[in-house]
C-alpha cells in the first residue's frame, strides 16, 4: 500500500477498498509485509489455523457476487451537476432533492458527505417478475458511457431486460440489489433502519442477500402488506393480494424502537379512565399462575396488600384498617414488574374486585402512548389502489400515468416508526416519487423537519405508453413532476391561512433541488495508467496530465458546477451555505458550511500572495484551493502553516 496513490489526485468519492485495507492494517499490522501488503496466508491462517481446507460450509453465493462487490467498492470519478431549470423553491430546499442518474454511481458519490448521516431507507426495487428489468452496472461494455448514453438531461437510458429464459436469471437480480445495498449500508446511521418492498419472486434470495450484507442478527421483520384486496387475477394458482416489507437495522435495536405514537381516535377509543394525570386505561399486572412465578420468576413473585378501600400496598403494616388477600388463600402472585419498580409506582397501581376476586392492575396513560405496528397491514390506506389515486388527484388523471404507485400512507407510516423531526430519508429506486410526498406529509402532519433525497436512473418511457404520450419520456419526468405538484398543492391549500399560520409557513418553506449525474469537470478522470510502468511511474505521468489538461481548464466559467462537486467529494452536504468573505480582496474567497463541517474556498486560477499570507495569521481554517492555482511556494507555504487542513484539488 504505497503513500501515495493515483487516486490521491483524483476528485473521487471514498475508495473503500483502500479505507478496509487500511483499517485492516490498524487492527492486525501482523497481516501484512514489512512493504505494507497484505499477506493472504496469514490472513488464511487467521481464519484457518489448522489449514485444514473446508469442503462444505453455509455461504450464500451466486454468479457475479464478487464482481458486484467489487464494483460497489470502486469509487466514482463522476459528479452531480445542479439542475437549476427542474429545481422547484431551490433556496427553500433545505436538503431535500432529486437525483437523476444511475443509482450505484450517485449511491458512491453521496458516501463522501452523506456517509453515516441517512435514519431511514426504503426502497422499492425491480421484483424480477421476467418482465421488469435488471441495471446496467457497465455503461461501457458494449455501449457508451452513461453520460454520453442520455446526454445527460435530453436523453435518458433503455433498461435491460431480464427474463427467465437467461441462466443467471436469479443470479442477475442479486447482483444488482447485492452491491447497491452494500454502498448504502455505508450512509445508513448507526440507528438507521432500511425498508425494502418486494414480492415473491425474489424474497427469499433478498432475505438472505440483507442477512449477508446487514448481518442476520440485524434482521427486524418481514412485514406482509395487504396490498391488492381483491387480488391478482392473473396469477396462475392463487390470486395475489400481498406484497411484503423486509426490514433490518444497520445495528441491533432496543426494544420498542419501532412504536410510533397513538392517534386521537385510538386514544378515545382505548383509553377510557382519567385522573389528574389525564386519560388512562388499566393494565392487569399479573404475569401467570403464581406458582410458575415462585419456581422460575421469583424477581417476580412477592405478595401485594388491599385494604378496605381498595389501596394498594407492599406491606401488612398493623395500622391498616384491614388487610384483603388477592385470593382464598394468600397475597402473593407473579408481576409484570419486579418489586423495585412496583414500590417506586405504587401511585400507579389500583385494585379492582373482579368475580369476587381482587386484581391488582396499573395506570397505562394516554400522554406519550406508543404502538407498535404488527407484521400484517391492513389498512385501506395501504392497498396500491389508494397510492393509484393519490397519483392521479396530483394529476389530475384516472388514467394511470405510473403503473400502481405506492401509497403515501404506508411509506408515511413506515417513516414515522423509524425518524424524527429532522432526519434524512433515502429512496434510491424513486420510481413516482411516493417517498417525497410520504415524507411532506408526515412532515406536515407532525409540524417535523425530514428531508428526502430521491435517486431515478432516466429510464425511457415506452413510445406507445400513456406516460410518453403525455410528455414524460423518462421515468425521472414523472418524479420531479410529482414532487413538484405535492409543492404547489400544500402552497394552494394554504392560500387564505394568515402568515403566521404553522401550514402557511410550512406550504411557504418547500422546495427541493434536482440534480444530474454527469462526467467530472476535472479532466484528469480520464487518465489511465499505463500497466506496464510502476505506481510510481504512473502518479508521475497523472502530474504531467494533470499540468498538460488542466493548464487550460478555464473554470472560471463554471464555478458553480465545479464547486458542488468539490464540496461534495470533500465532504460537505449539498444543502450547505455560502457566504463571500470581504477580507480577501484579490481572490474570491467564500465560507462554506453545512450541518457538520465548514470550510474557506477559493476557486480563481491564481492564488494571489494577499491570500495566502491570511492564512499564515489563521492557521486553525480549513482551506481548499485549486493545484493549478499555487506555484510551489506558494504551495509550500500554505503546507507550512495549514498542514492536514489545505486541500489543494
Amino acid at each position: 500500500m504505497s503513500p501515495e496513490t493515483i487516486n490521491d489526485h483524483m476528485p473521487i468519492s471514498p475508495d473503500h477498498n483502500r479505507e478496509r485495507l487500511e483499517s485492516l492494517k490498524l487492527m492486525f499490522p501482523d497481516l501484512f509485509s514489512n512493504e505494507g501488503r497484505l499477506n493472504v496466508d496469514e490472513l488464511k491462517k487467521l481464519v484457518d489455523p489448522a489449514l485444514v481446507s473446508e469442503t462444505e460450509r453455509y455461504d450464500f453465493r451466486w454468479y457475479g457476487k464478487a464482481k458486484s462487490k467489487r464494483e460497489a467498492f470502486t469509487p466514482s470519478r463522476a459528479t452531480l451537476v445542479h439542475d437549476s431549470a427542474r429545481s422547484v423553491n431551490p433556496d427553500k430546499a433545505g436538503g431535500n432533492m432529486i437525483i437523476e442518474g444511475e443509482n450505484l454511481e450517485v449511491l458512491k458519490l453521496l458516501t463522501s458527505a452523506y456517509r453515516e448521516r441517512i435514519k431511514c431507507i426504503y426502497i422499492d426495487p425491480p421484483y424480477n417478475t421476467g418482465k421488469d428489468f435488471v441495471y446496467s452496472d457497465n455503461f461501457a461494455e458494449g455501449q457508451k458511457p452513461y453520460w454520453e448514453q442520455t446526454g445527460v438531461t435530453e436523453n435518458g437510458v433503455r433498461v435491460d431486460s431480464n427474463t427467465q429464459s437467461d441462466g443467471r436469471f436469479h443470479s442477475n437480480w442479486l447482483t444488482m440489489i447485492h452491491s447497491r445495498l452494500l454502498v448504502a449500508r455505508y450512509l445508513l446511521q448507526p440507528d438507521g433502519v432500511i425498508f425494502v418492498s418486494i414480492d415473491d419472486n425474489e424474497v427469499q434470495n433478498l432475505r438472505r442477500v440483507m442477512d449477508d450484507v446487514f448481518g442476520e442478527e440485524n434482521f427486524v421483520a418481514a412485514v406482509t402488506v395487504l396490498c391488492h384486496p381483491k387480488g391478482r387475477s392473473q396469477d396462475k394458482y392463487f390470486a395475489t393480494n400481498h406484497e411484503y416489507v423486509v426490514v433490518y437495522s444497520k445495528e441491533p435495536l432496543p426494544k420498542g424502537a419501532f412504536a410510533i405514537a397513538k392517534n386521537e381516535e385510538q386514544i378515545e377509543a382505548e383509553y377510557l379512565e382519567e385522573d389528574d394525570g389525564g386519560k388512562y386505561r388499566t393494565l392487569e399486572l399479573r404475569n401467570t399462575h403464581r406458582e410458575y412465578g415462585k419456581h422460575n420468576r421469583r424477581n417476580l413473585f412477592y405478595p401485594f396488600y388491599v385494604s378496605t378501600d381498595g389501596e394498594v400496598f407492599l406491606d401488612a403494616a398493623d395500622d391498616r384498617d384491614k388487610i384483603l388477600p388477592l385470593w382464598d388463600d394468600g397475597f402473593e402472585g407473579c408481576w409484570t414488574w419486579e418489586k423495585p419498580k412496583a414500590e417506586r409506582d405504587i401511585d400507579f397501581l389500583v385494585a379492582l374486585k373482579v368475580n369476587g376476586r381482587w386484581k391488582i392492575y396499573r395506570k397505562s396513560y394516554a400522554s406519550g402512548a406508543d404502538r407498535m405496528l404488527k407484521t400484517i397491514l391492513n389498512d385501506k390506506s395501504f392497498f396500491t389502489e389508494r397510492g393509484q389515486k393519490q397519483f392521479g388527484a396530483l394529476f389530475d388523471t384516472k388514467a394511470k400515468l405510473f403503473q400502481s404507485p405506492k401509497s403515501p400512507f404506508l411509506l408515511a407510516q413506515l417513516i414515522q416508526t423509524t425518524t424524527s423531526e429532522k432526519d434524512y430519508i433515502l429512496d434510491f429506486f424513486a420510481g413516482s416519487g411516493t417517498t417525497a410526498q410520504a415524507v411532506m406529509e408526515l412532515n406536515k402532519a407532525e409540524g417535523g423537519n425530514r428531508k428526502f433525497i430521491l435517486v431515478q436512473l432516466p429510464e425511457l418511457t415506452a413510445e406507445d405508453c400513456l406516460a410518453f404520450k403525455s410528455g414524460f419520456k423518462r421515468i425521472s419526468d414523472i418524479t420531479i413532476e410529482r414532487t413538484k405538484r405535492v409543492v404547489l398543492k400544500f402552497k394552494t391549500d394554504a392560500e387564505g391561512l394568515l402568515p403566521n399560520d404553522p401550514q402557511r409557513e410550512f406550504a411557504d418553506a418547500l422546495g427541493f433541488k434536482v440534480y444530474t449525474l454527469a462526467k467530472s469537470a476535472f479532466p484528469r478522470v480520464e487518465f489511465a495508467p499505463d500497466p506496464a510502468k510502476t505506481e510510481a511511474e504512473n502518479i508521475e505521468l497523472l502530474k504531467e496530465y494533470i499540468r498538460e489538461k488542466e493548464i487550460s481548464f478555464h473554470i472560471q466559467f463554471e464555478k458553480d458546477k465545479v464547486l458542488d462537486e468539490v464540496l461534495l467529494k470533500n465532504g460537505f452536504m449539498l444543502d450547505y451555505t455560502i457566504t463571500r468573505r470581504p477580507e480577501f480582496a484579490k481572490n474570491e474567497v467564500f465560507f462554506i458550511k453545512d450541518g457538520f463541517k465548514q470550510a474557506l474556498i477559493c476557486l480563481d486560477a491564481k492564488l494571489e500572495s494577499e491570500t495566502v499570507d491570511w492564512f499564515k495569521a489563521h492557521k486553525d481554517e480549513f482551506f481548499i484551493c485549486l493545484e493549478l492555482a499555487l506555484d510551489t511556494t506558494k504551495k509550500w507555504n500554505l503546507k507550512h502553516h495549514l498542514g492536514k487542513k489545505l486541500k489543494a484539488i
